[in-house]
């Protein structure tokens, strides 16, 4: 009968957007444990320092999302540079001060605090959001703000305790970046803005080209150049590929839930590895933290319809 048939169409749609939802988070899940293992590759560096890791991983990222976007764009690879425009470029120049700013966290402080130091970036992105696109602000996530400041607090007191200062002040400036390169994302949500991303290695492969050439030089060990190249190909450019395809199934608040897979796996691979282990007072400003994050995710989630 025509009810029986709405019916198993109505089951069959209820199905299909389960199975989709399955499908994102999986998919952002796996992106995390991609993403997770850079601390662990950046501790296993031999000897080279900051700005060669920067030329190579970034060469690695520019090939691998090239190739990618070569597969998406076909014909329309170089038209899908053009369509990014003004806010592309801002996106461009973001995620590789977003990229140097990781790095130098990563090899001035524990991965623990750049990690929890980085996943502040949900709350930058709120404000900057706020200050420069007018989007609204709810009092639950300026409570979740107040909550992350208190976290970030302990944590960045502690760097000055211990010595870690400058990895903890690169972390946020990591995040800050992250959140302005989101905004611009949003101001270009309209075209793919993958090769903003492409553009932004391409820009920091020219700067740690340039730096690490007047420098130490370009020559770097073997085993080196692989962990560079599984940065760039495996962990940010597959990481970062993977997330934008469960980004289509998932809404932005269970996003920035699924995201924190980063944050709580990338220590424990440096803990089991290489038996780096966390402070008290890391561990209670990340505690800190990550609460203030899921409970605005969550909070977001219930006002959704």
């Amino acid at each position: 009968s025509t009810l029986g048939q709405s019916v198993m169409r109505d089951a069959s749609a209820i199905a299909y957007r389960g199975m989709a939802h399955l499908r994102g988070v999986v998919l952002v899940l796996v992106a995390g444990g991609f993403l997770s293992i850079g601390g662990l590759v950046i501790r296993l560096i031999e000897a080279a320092d900051e700005w060669q890791i920067l030329f190579y991983r970034s060469i690695a990222l520019v090939a691998t999302l090239l190739a990618v976007l070569a597969v998406r764009q076909r014909a329309g690879l170089w038209a899908s540079f053009r369509a990014i425009g003004a806010a592309g470029l801002v996106a461009a120049v973001c995620i590789s001060g977003g990229f140097i700013g990781f790095i130098f966290s990563i090899t001035h402080t524990t991965v623990a605090n750049a990690l929890f130091l980085l996943s502040a970036a949900p709350f930058f992105t709120a404000i900057l959001a706020w200050s420069m696109l007018g989007e609204r602000v709810p009092p639950v996530t300026w409570a979740a703000i107040g909550g992350a400041v208190v976290g970030v607090g302990v944590m960045v007191g502690e760097g000055i305790v211990v010595g870690g200062l400058f990895g903890d002040l690169m972390a946020l400036t990591a995040a800050l970046c992250f959140a302005g390169f989101t905004v611009a994302l949003r101001r270009g949500r309209s075209v793919d803005m993958l090769p903003a991303v492409c553009l932004g290695g391409a820009v920091t492969a020219v700067l740690g080209g340039v730096v690490a050439g007047a420098g130490p030089g370009l020559a770097i060990s073997g085993t080196d150049l692989v962990l560079c190249v599984v940065m760039g190909a495996v962990q940010i450019g597959c990481g970062l590929t993977i997330f934008t395809l469960g980004s289509r199934y998932l809404p932005a608040a269970e996003l920035t839930l699924l995201s924190l897979s980063e944050v709580v796996l990338g220590p424990i691979w440096v803990w089991l590895a290489m038996g780096e282990v966390p402070t008290e007072l890391t561990l209670l400003g990340g505690a800190i933290l990550l609460a203030a994050i899921a409970g605005q995710a969550l909070a977001s989630m219930r006002r959704r319809p």
